[in-house]
């Protein structure tokens, strides 16, 4: 699913790892990758880049500042115990005040 948000919105990005029964899980690792409307592409591990942040037990964010309008496109990806990957994306209209 996609959703629409304004040049200069915070957006809050979210992976949830769960096992096959559908419990939350935390893996042994966990990256987030980022990629702006210009191309610029952005990776965050999980206790080394404090711009992922782990909210609970298999709950995982990265806030975004929109500051580009087009498509955005991220990543929550896991390794080891809990392996997962989950993608999605949001836009980012033009300003009406450029």
């Amino acid at each position: 699913m996609s959703t629409t948000y304004d040049v200069g919105d915070l957006v809050r990005c979210t992976g949830t790892f769960t096992n096959a029964a559908g419990t939350a899980v935390d893996p042994t690792a966990v990256s987030f990758m980022l990629r702006a409307p210009s191309g610029t592409e952005t990776t965050y591990t999980y206790g080394v880049d404090a711009e992922l942040v782990r909210d609970g037990t298999g709950v995982y964010h990265v806030d975004v500042d929109a500051d580009e309008e087009g498509a955005w496109y991220y990543r929550f990806e896991s390794t080891g115990t809990g392996q997962a990957a989950e993608e999605s994306r949001f836009y980012v209209d033009q300003s009406m005040f450029d």
